[in-house]
């Protein structure tokens, strides 16, 4: 328990963290990899690099900050970090190396405002969060490993077979090279992918969603590659695969982990909107509703720049003439000839909220959606304007979790 000086001091600092918590969490990661440059094999160094990493910490600070009095209401903040941090390989002993730099950066930017009597109430108050995560997050590495198929740390994987999905997306179907069985997941789930590449004196980890239904003899991940559209640097890890893992090479995945999961004890209809690449964990939601829930009414909605990036339009398409419960929809943002020819797709442009209106009779549903963050914040602010319950909307962020409400600290 914090005391209750402890509490009004914290409570004090969260105008200061509002104006300065990026600044303090860069300073900390300064801190961390110079220091312990160890760490950077847990750490993607793309979001790193465009401060996405720096504004979710920042963000969970100011959380914990702002909860202080009541530090139960971020625990599904602390589970969602948890799965994450299972899966990269996070343990307790990495806690008080965290403490320390962070209570530094803090130290650091706010100079003489950070006070002693300010630096020791955030020493306590770490210490109380810190055993938060360390105990949710040594339960989940106790339920992995117990469970069948289970395993701790990085396992490996035999690509048996690398499909072309679309001209930048591709699926690698991933089997265990010791031949035993595989720990089941849920639909939603993802698995950390980690790779050593030659002349680069760090692993580096990637998070992909697993795009099958559970149950099979493989785990299935469907990889777009970043840098074949947009004007952004190319994605390292993802034109790896694509470039130079092919059938028969070796991949370490961690078991499934992610708390953005289909609920299957819901009889009700359920809506899956994805945008891009999104539709990789709505994929492996489809596939179960239709293999185990043949009486839910589905409706499948997906968004594309155009037909040449649209990934398993084919398979979608197959599910839904095969089950007359599940309804699909496409939006193309700028169709091809191609697409417009053969009518490839139900709306052109963006997905906007009379087009929503127009094809979801009943907002009494489940909704699950994902993709890049303002196709999410467009689709949350569209949802909440029908009037869809806070409860049944659903999403998951790739990469380090922000706010679709755009109020992330900056």
């Amino acid at each position: 328990m914090l005391s209750a000086q402890c509490i009004q001091i914290i409570k004090s600092t969260v105008p200061v963290l509002e104006v300065h918590g990026v600044t303090i969490t860069k300073r900390f990661y300064q801190l961390l990899f110079t220091n312990h440059p160890e760490l950077l094999n847990l750490f993607n160094h793309a979001n790193q690099k465009q401060g996405r990493q720096q504004a979710a910490l920042a963000n969970v600070v100011y959380a914990a900050a702002l909860h202080i009095e009541n530090l139960a209401a971020i625990i599904p903040v602390v589970k969602q970090i948890g799965h994450k941090h299972r899966s990269l390989g996070v343990k307790p002993e990495h806690y008080p190396i965290v403490g320390k730099y962070l209570l530094m950066a803090i130290n650091d930017v706010l100079g003489e405002a950070a006070t002693d009597e300010i630096l020791n109430a955030w020493a306590e108050a770490y210490g109380i969060i810190a055993d938060a995560f360390i105990s949710i997050e040594q339960e989940m590495y106790e339920n992995t490993h117990s469970q069948a198929g289970g395993w701790e740390g990085f396992r490996a994987f035999r690509v048996a077979r690398k499909v072309q999905e679309s001209h930048v997306i591709t699926s690698f179907y991933l089997v265990p090279e010791d031949g035993e069985s595989i720990a089941s997941f849920e639909p939603g789930q993802y698995v950390s992918v980690k790779i050593k590449k030659d002349g680069v004196e760090h692993t580096q980890i990637r998070q992909y969603s697993l795009s099958d239904a559970p149950g099979m003899p493989y785990y299935r991940i469907t990889v777009k590659r970043e840098d074949a559209y947009l004007d952004r640097s190319a994605g390292e890890v993802s034109t790896y695969l694509h470039q130079h893992i092919v059938e028969g090479a070796t991949l370490w995945l961690s078991a499934p982990a992610g708390d953005f999961i289909l609920n299957r004890a819901d009889e009700r209809p359920v809506v899956l909107i994805s945008g891009g690449v999104g539709l990789t964990p709505m994929l492996s939601m489809l596939n179960t509703l239709t293999e185990h829930d043949s009486k839910r009414q589905v409706t499948f909605i997906h968004s594309a720049q155009n037909g040449d990036v649209h990934a398993m339009r084919e398979q979608v398409n197959l599910l839904a003439n095969e089950h007359p419960q599940v309804s699909v929809y496409y939006c193309y943002v700028k169709p091809t000839e191609t697409d417009l020819k053969e009518q490839l797709f139900h709306k052109e442009g963006y997905i906007d909220l009379p087009w929503l209106q127009s094809i979801i009779a009943d907002t009494d549903a489940a909704f699950y959606f994902c993709g890049p963050t303002p196709f999410m914040a467009a689709i949350n602010r569209s949802l909440q304007q029908m009037g869809v319950a806070d409860s049944d909307i659903h999403y998951e962020f790739f990469g380090p979790s922000a706010s679709l409400e755009l109020e992330t600290i900056s």
